[in-house]
């Protein structure tokens, strides 16, 4: 009898600390808009600027930043500054595609006015912004260098904000 109960005491700690284990691993779930995190990210070819054309897939291996912005948008201005710091000391590994959603707008005098240096994208179709289901903006998803999104952030971001994210890939 003793035995008995012994054993089922000791099944019963042993199933506990399988769940409270299995329970700390489990990733927080991704209430937030777009493509979630943990899938794969879809492959796609935009222009940049310059007509050439920029392949995510071009990218792997190496950590990305997808941007997803707008010339009339305030929050998207506002992070651009700290984008530009970020990309100017992140190294030859990370790299940001800033996917600009409204080309029609006069897109080069934004980058002149900023400043800015990385690679900006033109989505003239509306093809990337509806395949990563962008609803606000900014809107940045952190790729691995296997192309998996670690982390989506959607608002302004700061340059600590993106050292920690990139960080944590």
């Amino acid at each position: 009898m003793v035995k008995k109960v012994a054993a089922a005491v000791l099944l019963l700690i042993m199933m506990t600390v399988a769940i409270v284990q299995a329970m700390e691993q489990e990733e927080k779930p991704d209430n937030l808009p777009g493509l979630k995190i943990g899938g794969k990210a879809p492959d796609f070819a935009l222009k940049n600027v310059a007509g050439e054309t920029v392949k995510l897939s071009d990218f792997q291996g190496k950590k990305v930043l997808l941007n997803f912005w707008a010339t009339w948008c305030p929050p998207c201005k506002e992070e651009m500054p700290d984008m530009e710091k970020f990309y100017q000391s992140a190294g030859e590994d990370v790299v940001i595609l800033a996917v600009n959603i409204d080309p029609q707008y006069n897109v080069s005098k934004f980058i002149s006015e900023m400043g800015l240096t990385f690679p900006i994208l033109l989505d003239e179709k509306d093809e990337v912004n509806s395949l990563y289901q962008v609803l606000t903006i900014p809107t940045t998803y952190f790729i691995d260098e296997e192309g998996i999104i670690r982390h989506k952030y959607i608002s302004a971001m700061t340059e600590e904000i993106m050292k920690q994210y990139v960080e944590d890939m």
